[in-house]
């Protein structure tokens, strides 16, 4: 169901959903069942430290309500995913590297004083591994692992319904795991050979770009792309040719399948889930992709993990934080 502009659905409650990015936030009304109702999305502004985002969430949920003809006192709460480790019970962002803020940011209390709303935080992840277990891939399973590939790799960890959060909310940093011991490349968090390097688009283009340097194959179609575009390479051109045979691109893809089926087995075994869902841009591969990962997966796990665990592709894109962080402002 959708929110028909200008009319007010006057039995309906109401949950706010938020994804905040460091380039865009996106914003939601939600149902209690988890519909979304309206959806739009306005750009983070993260100077001055960041103090004008809570300002800016707070004005378009206002400006949103009233083009809506809702009141505030039909909203149940907000909920709101952010980057970064965040104290599910105070609502404290740790660190974060794109917003501006300084350390121990209070959004919780930020974001409730801008709002008037009952309001949760918690990492944008997770939020998202919650929409898909809630309303997406992981339907129906209490047991869930959720990998995003991205610009980086994020994590969710859902155990028993509720989210795995750890000591200081950095439960679920799967993109930080080891997965190059020896001679791996330079991650963001300042270790070196994590699984981001391997398995993000970045890692996958850096990748590229390492096999071309090293390649003896002569007018391969990766090759040609890349001098066609000055030597810019996409992780979407990677997995493209290698669907069409280039042999270098289908190294790249081997590598990516072997250290992301290899990462998700450990976790598998650690934990022994019922689903693993993969979201983000990079899962928009497809099949390519994913049958490389279950061989992978299949051969480093343990026998019985590797029959009960089902890895699929996630299925809400974009909207799965909105949702999740709906889920929690229900739930929490």
């Amino acid at each position: 169901m959708v929110l028909e502009e200008g009319v007010c659905q006057l039995a309906e409650k109401y949950i706010i959903g938020v994804d905040l990015g460091g380039t865009t936030i996106k914003l939601a009304f939600l149902n209690e069942d988890g519909d979304i109702l309206t959806k739009w999305e306005i750009p983070t502004d993260n100077s001055f430290e960041g103090v004008n985002i809570t300002l800016d969430v707070a004005k378009a949920i206002n400006d949103k309500l009233l083009e809506l003809k809702i009141s505030k006192d039909d909203v149940i709460g907000l909920g709101m995913g952010a980057p970064g480790p965040v104290d599910l019970e105070t609502g404290i962002i740790f660190n974060t590297v794109n917003l501006g803020w300084k350390d121990h940011y209070p959004l919780k209390e930020k974001l409730q004083e801008a709002t008037g709303f009952s309001v949760v935080v918690e990492n944008d992840a997770n939020c998202a591994a919650l929409g898909e277990m809630w309303k997406g891939a992981g339907t129906g399973s209490k047991n869930i692992v959720c990998v995003t590939l991205g610009t980086g790799v994020g994590g969710g960890v859902i155990a028993n319904g509720d989210i795995v959060g750890g000591v200081r909310g950095a439960a679920g940093e799967i993109g930080h795991m080891t997965a190059v011991t020896e001679g791996g490349a330079q991650c963001n968090c300042g270790k070196t050979g994590c699984l981001e390097t391997v398995a993000s688009a970045t890692g996958i283009v850096r990748l590229a770009l390492e096999q071309l340097g090293k390649s003896t194959v002569q007018n391969g179609t990766l090759a040609e792309e890349a001098y066609q575009a000055d030597g810019v390479i996409t992780a979407k051109m990677v997995f493209d040719a290698a669907r069409r045979g280039d042999i270098d691109a289908n190294i790249v893809v081997q590598k990516v399948g072997f250290y992301l089926g290899l990462a998700l087995s450990h976790i598998a075994n650690t934990l022994n889930p019922d689903k693993i869902v993969i979201g983000g841009g990079v899962s928009k591969a497809g099949d390519i992709l994913l049958s490389l990962v279950k061989e992978n997966f299949h051969k480093y796990s343990f026998k019985s993990v590797a029959e009960s665990t089902q890895i699929s592709i996630a299925t809400l894109g974009n909207d799965a934080g909105v949702i999740g962080a709906a889920w929690l402002a229900k739930n929490k």
